[in-house]
């Protein structure tokens, strides 16, 4: 018995399903990444110097950098399959977050034992197109700047080893962190946070196709809670289809459930808060103003700071959103401003170092009251 039971043949591959994953589980975020560089938003002059590296197929190293869901990783991944094409992709592209593991036995190891092999020649693909598939493979490092000194060090001799079969893609969101040595070796590529009118298509486009009903003011909630971040735009996007798709018939989205998803104050309570502490509000705002909650002293502030956390808004959000209000502010001079701006980094750097938020509310709205008024 136990020789035939070690002698049986395991199960073939051919009869093996390939796992598929429903497009409609799927996180909007992946479903709608680029499939080609061309589907990148708004970073025309990168987009540009990478179509001229398709039609020569002669790719330096190169290093992303910028804010963060501007399309870094989606537009390496988008590259490398217009290059290598769907069957190939596999064996000639190794994606490593670099943030997960970022030691240099990582380097010593996984990286330079795929760095050094020799890569196959060109391949037609199952599809019948022919893909450029130059005779190098690509490596994808996501977080970079994560990865320590010692494993960046390490990386620069693999670069230089391998170079002839072996390109690397450095993706950071701070490109300060790349030691200068392995920041020389490779094209630098600086990504921008995506203006209004790209994201503002981008999102309509996922709209229509996911037939959700949004108008423009929740389209710019999106844009104005993300700061530039399609990803975290995408993401609130599908939570409030979700949350709107939950009750029959649905509900129609507002931009308040966008800031509620997204954990922003809403700006009534920001300028309600704002007009406790003394500050005009500002025009063509629909505030009602009241007289005598202005000037009106500690006790008022501190109810008001209380009823504030009771509601679970962050006070990191509260002051940053409060920042905001008063540099924008179209009647402050600039003497007050940069009295109130003191505070605010004061504040951010003690809440940083782990203080209490309600004491800091507090102490936030007591100075910015005497800065203002003064």
């Amino acid at each position: 018995m136990a020789s035939n039971f070690f002698s049986a043949k395991a199960p073939s591959n051919k009869n093996v399903v390939k796992h598929t994953v429903d497009p409609s589980l799927q996180p909007w975020v992946e479903k709608y990444r680029p499939k080609t560089i061309d589907e990148v938003s708004a970073q025309e002059h990168t987009v540009a110097v990478l179509q001229k590296t398709l039609t020569s197929t002669n790719l330096p190293h190169m290093l992303f950098y910028g804010p963060p869901g501007t399309g870094k990783t989606s537009t390496i991944l988008a590259l490398a399959r217009q290059l290598f094409g769907p069957d190939n992709f596999r064996n000639r592209v190794l994606e490593l977050n670099a943030s997960d593991e970022r030691g240099i036995s990582i380097v010593r190891e996984k990286i330079k034992n795929f760095a050094r092999q020799t890569p196959r020649a060109q391949a037609v693909a199952s599809d019948g197109k022919t893909y450029p598939c130059p005779p190098y493979k690509i490596i994808i490092l996501d977080e970079a700047d994560s990865m320590t000194q010692d494993a960046q060090g390490a990386l620069r001799r693999i670069m230089e080893s391998y170079a002839r079969i072996t390109r690397f893609c450095l993706v950071c969101n701070y490109v300060t962190r790349i030691i200068e040595p392995l920041a020389s070796r490779c094209s630098k590529f600086r990504f921008t946070p995506l203006d209004s009118e790209s994201s503002s298509l981008r999102l309509s486009h996922i709209a229509q196709a996911e037939h959700v009903d949004i108008n423009q003011p929740v389209i710019d909630a999106l844009i104005s809670t993300s700061s530039g971040d399609l990803r975290r735009a995408i993401t609130y996007l599908q939570s409030a289809s979700r949350l709107s798709s939950s009750s029959n018939p649905p509900t129609p989205i507002l931009p308040a459930d966008i800031q509620e998803i997204a954990g922003v104050v809403p700006n009534d309570v920001i300028n309600d808060f704002a007009i406790v502490l003394g500050i005009e509000a500002n025009a063509g705002m629909d505030v009602d103003e009241v007289p005598n909650q202005r000037r009106s002293g500690f006790e008022p502030m501190r109810k008001k700071v209380k009823f504030l956390m009771r509601e679970g808004y962050s006070a990191a959000q509260i002051i940053s959103q409060l920042h905001d209000f008063v540099v924008f502010h179209p009647t402050l001079n600039g003497r007050k401003k940069s009295v109130c701006a003191l505070v605010f980094a004061e504040a951010d750097k003690a809440l940083c170092d782990g203080a209490d938020e309600e004491l800091w509310v507090l102490e936030v709205g007591l100075r910015v009251s005497k800065a203002v008024l003064s």
